[in-house]
């Protein structure tokens, strides 16, 4: 039988290139399951999570900063944990706001080309080797998702979990866009979709769309007061771990 040929890349180190050697797929698969465990124990007693999703670029002074710093504090006023991507901008300020005001801060950082730092205010971090292992660990723990204004990965992160949403993959949970302004042409698109009949009309009702940190916060607790109640886990889990 004739062999097929196949393209043997120069550098082995990137996933998503294509075929790789049998060793290779083997072993990166490996990888994966050790990231995935490695995320479960970290973050297993983390407790129920509010993930904040925004851009890294945004320094202290600017009002999306102080707007992401009022949610987490506000995060933690519900008795929730404030989980975000762990690296600066959106994501630290929201972590700041809960760790400044007693709340669990937790952040779920990226190997990246350019160097991304944990921020300094979280109790419990981890850093991932893959986006889409770090993806699923953000949206897991979490009982609702404020996305911030942000670029290409904060709209891969709200379009995963408002697909997941859609598909009945994770329960309707509340999911927010914070910034009218910013995000009006991104609503005519979704509206656009309505239209063209690619969404059904009440996939609409699956996002808030605000410029209140109260409306946010209101339609997030009215959510979790009607269908949840927080009791403490007591139990071991595996290997003998502790809250």
């Amino acid at each position: 039988m004739k062999e097929t040929n196949r393209i043997i890349p120069a550098k082995s180190s990137v996933y998503l290139e294509g075929p790789k050697s049998r060793s290779y797929e083997f072993i990166f698969s490996i990888k994966l399951w050790m990231q995935f465990i490695k995320g479960f124990r970290t973050l297993h007693f983390v407790g129920p999570c509010i993930t904040v999703f925004g851009s890294a670029r945004f320094k202290e002074d600017h009002i999306y900063y102080q707007k992401a710093r009022e949610f987490g504090k506000r995060i933690a006023e519900v008795g929730f944990t404030t989980m975000t991507g762990g690296g600066p901008g959106i994501m630290e300020a929201a972590n700041r706001g809960a760790y400044e005001n007693g709340g669990m801060s937790v952040g779920c950082n990226i190997k990246l080309p350019f160097e991304q730092k944990v921020n300094i205010y979280v109790n419990k971090s981890i850093t991932f080797d893959y986006f889409f292992v770090r993806k699923a660990l953000l949206i897991k723990y979490s009982y609702a998702f404020i996305c911030m204004p942000g670029g290409f990965g904060t709209m891969d992160e709200f379009f995963e979990t408002l697909t997941l949403i859609q598909t009945k993959s994770i329960t309707q949970f509340p999911v927010i866009l914070f910034g009218k302004e910013y995000y009006k042409e991104l609503a005519d698109l979704m509206a656009d979709m309505v239209k063209a009949q690619t969404i059904n009309p009440e996939d609409l009702q699956l996002v808030l769309i605000t410029d209140s940190v109260d409306e946010a916060m209101h339609h997030i607790r009215t959510y979790i007061m009607g269908n949840y109640k927080i009791k403490e886990r007591k139990k071991l889990w595996w290997l003998l771990e502790r809250r």
